[in-house]
């Protein structure tokens, strides 16, 4: 492949001997991983008998590599949520934060929602994260990443990091700012990003990213952690970024960060300072494993910061729409539901626990989005599907995943069952995959129409 002028001439001299080996990696395709999703398999177990040749990612426990033929977006376990399509070098940002279950999470530039889905796969769907992302038309398909993986205790939002840093100074545990970056371990897979790239354009990613940093800083408690990652090699985003930010706050310290499965220290050399504590940082080079390539830091704020001093969220819901949604979950659940219930005009959500108010936020999915009250009735919305697992439903229509019947579901058509039980939780090969209505013998197709099969 073609890349920029400037762009190879900065590298020979950032790599010196390294540069060959370096640049021979563009003449080779481009690396596919994928990351089993811990909240609906066992990934050891699940990876034995994958319907895809699978290797492990050395620094992701639930991360595995495919082969290049191989197309696991179109098998209906993706559209399940069994597994994230994610760049393999991608995935040691969010275990570099290592979040807990119960913890009070901020992936800071979430879309698409790879790090998202899995942030929240570690949290075990406990505490509280945050996803967000300030680009209308991405945090669409962040929510349905989210959707899909069946995070529960999720709250995605779309607002500038300034305005959340306003509203929630000191209020996270662990956040995550995998930052807007001038993108060149991207060169190998999307040939535009090496079109798109100048110095200058470099220099516009760092000045941002520092922005960025600053309202991240805001939200982090005393003791947080805080982990910054770019998908690109340029010292300006990376070390330089992180001097300039250990300048700025002085409480801030770098943390060691795993060199595993090739992965390397930061560059000193590369500031203006020779800071040496940079090493704590990782460099992931194409030549050096298998991936596209990464620069992640990890730091602990030891400021003090005041307590957070919000508002909790209060239930809202009217209790007409509760009671239809408690007598759908009696009929067809085998699980009761608990937390703060929301409406959002006819829609029902359910919040994670200790969630802060979200009035005046710009929310696009607040935590689990039950369904919709409809008249006397209620109709379950695809992402409670996600959400369960095959024995949390009363009934259930098992299709195997090789099957003509999935396929027909998949594209939203009608199945004949010669039943008449009602609402059916759809499993593909015993994994949750929608809703359907069993009546008279004919399953009506609750499948969402923008993600069907075309």
């Amino acid at each position: 492949m073609r890349l920029p002028e400037a762009f190879v001439a900065k590298m020979k001299k950032l790599l010196d001997e390294e540069a060959d080996e370096f640049f021979a990696v563009y003449e080779n395709e481009k690396i596919n991983g994928l990351r089993v999703n811990p909240l609906k398999t066992d990934p050891g177990a699940w990876v034995k008998t994958a319907p895809f040749s699978l290797s492990p990612v050395p620094f992701c426990p639930t991360g595995f590599y495919y082969e290049p033929d191989e197309q696991p977006g179109k098998h209906p376990y993706h559209a399940a949520g069994l597994y994230y399509i994610q760049e393999p070098s991608a995935m040691a940002a969010a275990e570099a934060l290592q979040p807990e279950p119960g913890d009070t999470v901020l992936d800071l530039c979430a879309a698409p929602g790879g790090k998202t889905t899995q942030l929240g796969a570690m949290m075990k769907n406990r505490g509280l994260l945050v996803a967000n992302e300030i680009h209308p038309k991405r945090v669409k398909a962040l929510a349905e990443n989210v959707e899909r993986f069946g995070l529960t205790n999720t709250i995605v939002v779309n607002e500038a990091p300034e305005t959340l840093a306003e509203r929630f100074p000191g209020f996270f545990d662990k956040i995550l700012v995998d930052a807007p970056c001038s993108g060149e371990g991207m060169f190998r897979k999307e040939e535009e990003a090496a079109s798109f790239w100048s110095p200058a354009y470099v220099e516009e990613c760092a000045a941002r990213q520092r922005r960025i940093l600053e309202s991240a800083y805001a939200m982090l408690k005393e003791g947080g952690i805080l982990v910054y990652s770019t998908c690109t090699f340029s010292p300006e985003e990376n070390e330089q970024t992180m001097e300039w930010l250990l300048e700025t706050y002085d409480d801030l310290r770098l943390l060691p960060i795993a060199k595993i499965g090739g992965i390397e220290p930061g560059r000193p050399e590369w500031t203006k300072t020779n800071r040496s504590d940079l090493v704590h940082a990782a460099r992931l080079w194409p030549h050096r494993l298998k991936g596209e390539g990464h620069f992640v830091a990890k730091l602990q704020k030891q400021r003090p910061t005041p307590p957070w001093s919000g508002r909790w969220a209060k239930a809202n819901a009217p209790k007409a729409a509760v009671r239809l949604y408690r007598q759908f979950e009696q009929q067809s659940l085998q699980t009761v539901q608990h937390g703060t219930i929301l409406s959002f005009g006819s829609h029902l959500a359910m919040l994670p626990d200790r969630c802060p108010d979200l009035s005046g936020l710009k929310v696009v999915r607040a935590g689990l989005h039950l369904g919709e009250a409809k008249k006397e009735r209620f109709e379950p919305n695809h992402a409670l599907a996600l959400a369960l697992r095959a024995d949390e439903a009363k009934h259930v229509l098992d299709l195997s995943s090789d099957s003509r019947e999935c396929l027909q579901y998949w594209r939203g058509e009608t199945l004949s069952t010669g039943g008449d039980r009602g609402w059916l939780l759809v499993t593909v090969d015993g994994f949750p995959f929608g809703w359907g209505k069993e009546v008279k013998g004919t399953v009506k197709n609750f499948y969402p129409k923008g993600l069907r099969l075309i």
